[in-house]
């Protein structure tokens, strides 16, 4: 027992291996991809969307998949079998009593369609890496691909950033007064898209989520202000992505283990501060006025 608990504690290890370019170039990734979860994230939960983010993540492994078998970039392919996910999501479920069944059929068959790519192509191990995350073997090419993407995404989001506030906290009014509503949906869900293909590549499919849901949902819990939530969902979000990489260096464990262990402790202390915040509130509203006395 204590010789694995102190495998967690190895700064000497830690240390050495955070010299690697490899280990250099995971931690570049991973915080790229914090950002592009910190950012997105609090548009995600105001609009209901942590489904389409894994249905997103889902059809991105479809795409990585049919490109192993085609023999064509597994980065792009993902990308591709996301966007078009997306697309799919923001043009046919805008609605959001028909999203959620909108996503589950897409992401069925997507998913029927992943299964049969990896079995012609043979190589279940190459698939499960798709599921799992590969951050510490990822490559120059697939860095560039993120550093791309985070460009993109976030050029996207401060040139529709303002509009989608406005249409995801009041969308009635929004779109009383003209808004685009249709045009948001599609553009956001593309970017949605193409950051969570990105975060499939680094920490898997199944585990996208962490970075992308959780940090904003845990800010969400301790403020109402759109700044504040913005601001601590990117923290939460970078400290759940370095800290998950700088502690599995020791142990050699999955990084994924250590991204979505952060960002659930992040969300329950947040969620434990938000119901007392609340409370707090509760009490001070319900205190008797002060008797005013009046001199004779």
């Amino acid at each position: 027992m204590s010789a694995s608990l102190s495998s967690f504690f190895d700064f000497a290890t830690t240390d050495s291996l955070l010299q690697r370019d490899f280990v250099q170039s995971a931690l570049l990734a991973c915080g790229l991809l914090g950002l592009l979860g910190g950012v997105l994230g609090p548009m995600v939960v105001s609009r209901q969307m942590s489904f389409a983010v894994h249905g997103s993540s889902e059809l991105s492994f479809t795409g990585a998949a049919a490109a192993l078998l085609l023999g064509v970039s597994v980065n792009v392919g993902g990308i591709v079998g996301s966007v078009v996910a997306a697309l799919i999501f923001g043009l046919l479920g805008n609605r959001l009593r028909e999203r959620d069944s909108v996503i589950g059929v897409v992401m069925a068959f997507g998913l029927g369609l992943a299964t049969l790519f990896i079995a012609l192509y043979g190589r279940t191990g190459t698939g499960f890496a798709l599921l799992t995350g590969q951050v510490v073997s990822i490559q120059s090419s697939g860095l560039t691909m993120v550093v791309v993407t985070t460009v993109v995404v976030l050029v996207g989001m401060a040139i529709i950033y303002r509009p989608l506030l406005f249409a995801s906290t009041d969308p009635v009014v929004a779109e009383a007064r003209g808004v685009p509503m249709r045009l948001l949906s599609v553009v956001f869900a593309v970017l949605l898209g193409a950051a969570v293909a990105q975060g499939v590549q680094i920490i898997g499919a199944l585990l996208v989520i962490s970075l992308m849901i959780t940090p904003a949902a845990a800010a969400s819990r301790v403020s109402a202000n759109p700044t504040v939530v913005l601001i601590l969902s990117v923290v939460f979000a970078e400290l759940a992505a370095l800290g998950g990489v700088v502690l599995s260096l020791a142990p050699g464990l999955p990084v994924s283990v250590f991204i979505t262990t952060i960002a659930f402790v992040i969300y329950v202390v947040c969620r434990v501060l938000g119901h007392r915040r609340i409370r707090g509130r509760g009490r001070s509203s319900t205190e008797p006025e002060p008797q005013v006395v009046a001199a004779h």
